[in-house]
């Protein structure tokens, strides 16, 4: 009925080495984002961690502005970052799938 099954557990070994491979990859790829023209910018990686965030200067002396320009370019830079990630994850995890009739999930 489901043919090889040893054959399927290695194919599925396969793909979750493959993912964990693509999780480091992703800890390389680095997302940037700005706002306020450049002001305020982000650095994260394709794993969503931030590892950079660079202030001008005159932002320091308005808290507000900071905190909005700050919001901005973060949620900015995460979403980038999620759609790499997923896009990848998605890719690593499909190459390695086993071909199961009904098993579709990454169309």
């Amino acid at each position: 009925m489901f043919g090889d099954i040893s054959g399927m557990m290695q194919k599925l070994k396969a793909a979750q080495q493959k993912v964990e491979e693509t999780k480091l990859r992703l800890n390389t790829v680095l997302v940037d984002s700005q706002s306020n023209g450049g002001a305020v910018k982000v650095t994260a990686t394709a794993n969503r961690e931030i590892k950079t965030i660079a202030i001008a200067d005159a932002l320091l002396h308005d808290k507000e502005a900071l905190e909005d320009y700050l919001i901005l370019a973060l949620n900015d830079v995460l979403t980038k970052a999620s759609a790499i990630n997923d896009a990848e994850m998605a890719a690593a995890a499909k190459d390695g799938m086993p071909n199961m009739p009904g098993f579709d999930l990454f169309k």
